[in-house]
């Protein structure tokens, strides 16, 4: 591997926008492997590619650990068991936002109540 296609430590904080206390963890708990020369740390391609992915699995609502474990299951069971643990999670993932934007929509048309109750009222006094 060329030192181009290697990203240092404080290029991955900048290109996935993490600070060094989040790089440091997530090799803490053995999401990424970074290749060490003495102190440094250099990320390939392989590397970038989970990172990508823990951030995005984090954006879904996915924990760490789920997605530890569902990385850990492509090199210990390959692709298909991978992607059909994906879906499983995916579809409990899809529910439970599902069940939040029901909420927040609820509780955005109570606050529009309110707010208009409020806006008759004040009106009122005037």
């Amino acid at each position: 591997m060329t030192d181009t296609s290697r990203l240092s430590f404080k290029e991955m904080c900048v290109r996935f926008d993490v600070t060094p206390r989040t790089l440091r963890y997530y090799e803490y708990i053995e999401l990424l492997a970074p290749e060490k020369e003495g102190r440094a740390r250099f990320y390939g391609p392989r590397e970038v590619a989970r990172m990508t992915l823990i951030l995005r699995g984090r954006r879904f609502g996915f924990s760490l650990e789920e997605i530890r474990q569902w990385l850990l299951m492509y090199s210990q069971s390959g692709t298909r068991p991978q992607l059909e643990t994906f879906l499983g999670l995916a579809d409990r993932q899809l529910k439970e936002l599902q069940r939040q934007k029901a909420e927040l929509e609820a509780t955005i048309d109570d606050l529009q109540a309110l707010r208009s109750t409020t806006v008759d009222a004040l009106s009122k006094l005037a």
